[in-house]
């Protein structure tokens, strides 16, 4: 079971690389093979089609990108702290070499049907975010916690976008933190006035 077990993970390591870098509909499965050293009997022992080691990617890179997430929320100890670190680890990663976008969007454009599993499991991630976004904007007590998470996704989802456009070099991205403090400090503010004429 061992050996199955990390044949499984070598096929998702490496199909996911590859995917990252130069797109699902541009990777094939006999590449993937070749790269991975996989047979193709044990390729579909594990997942009957590429749409499946497709959406099986998917599932492992939306739990990758969690434990980053939640990395990066634990060093702040208040819920307006934890979206301003959030912001910040997005701006870190975003101008760095090694980031190459949004696996998640990249997704949803290569498969614009969204009953396909790949833009099914894109928006299922998208969704899991605003949500949690939305939680500690209202755990924050900031005004309109659902309208600034949805403020805050397409900020974060700009950042992606950028990064992959530009690289690490001059990119829009390094604006990322700034755009979302002044987002948050926007909705603080209304609701300290809101009180006050109260």
């Amino acid at each position: 079971m061992k050996r199955t077990s990390s044949a499984r993970d070598r096929l998702l390591e490496v199909a996911g690389a590859l995917f990252h870098r130069h797109g699902f509909q541009a990777v094939g499965i006999d590449r993937i093979l070749a790269e991975s050293g996989v047979a193709k009997m044990t390729l579909y022992r594990h997942f009957a089609s590429k749409d499946e080691l497709i959406a099986a990617y998917l599932d492992r890179a939306d739990g990758q990108f969690w434990s980053w997430a939640e990395a990066a929320l634990a060093t702040a100890k208040t819920p307006e702290g934890r979206l301003r670190a959030l912001f910040d680890a997005v701006g870190r990663l975003a101008t760095s070499p090694e980031c190459l976008g949004c696996v998640f969007q990249g997704a949803a454009l290569a498969f614009p049907d969204r009953r396909h599993p790949g833009h099914r499991r894109a928006i299922l991630q998208k969704r899991g975010l605003r949500e949690r976004l939305s939680a500690l904007a209202a755990q924050a007590r900031l005004r309109a916690p659902a309208q600034l998470a949805d403020q805050l996704l397409l900020l974060m989802d700009g950042a992606w976008a950028a990064a992959r456009m530009f690289g690490a070099d001059d990119t829009p991205a390094a604006s990322v933190k700034a755009a979302a403090q002044t987002l948050i400090d926007a909705h603080r503010r209304a609701t300290r006035s809101r009180s006050k004429r109260r």
